[in-house]
């Protein structure tokens, strides 16, 4: 039950959604994701907390970049299930279609820039 509290949690909030939808196609850095839905790094850093302990997403750290993914194949139904969902139901909405031009420009940029730009 626990489990399914903390998903319906994590996909209350449409940011996240968001979040879960950039994830969708790439493995991305927290920087990549902060520059995409433009939050200031305290609120991302919530957002990525508990997407994680919904265990929606998982992490690494590369050098100083973390980089967050959805999980594989290998995850509860549940969550496997809210994961599909959520692509299906919202990953053509008109915010799902914007953010995903607004990823492709992202991508393009370097990795490094866009983490300078935030730590100003």
């Amino acid at each position: 039950m626990r489990e399914f509290m903390a998903i319906t949690k994590a996909l209350s909030d449409p940011n996240r959604v968001r979040i879960l939808l950039a994830l969708r196609r790439h493995e991305l850095c927290v920087c990549q994701i902060t520059e995409l839905l433009g939050f200031a790094p305290s609120t991302m850093s919530k957002h990525l907390s508990i997407l994680h302990h919904a265990g929606l997403i998982q992490s690494r750290k590369s050098e100083r970049w973390v980089y967050y993914r959805l999980l594989d194949k290998t995850v509860p139904v549940a969550v496997r299930e809210a994961l599909d969902w959520v692509k299906k139901s919202l990953g053509r909405s008109g915010q799902a279609i914007a953010d995903a031009k607004k990823l492709s420009r992202v991508l393009k940029t370097d990795l490094a820039e866009i983490c300078r730009r935030q730590c100003r």
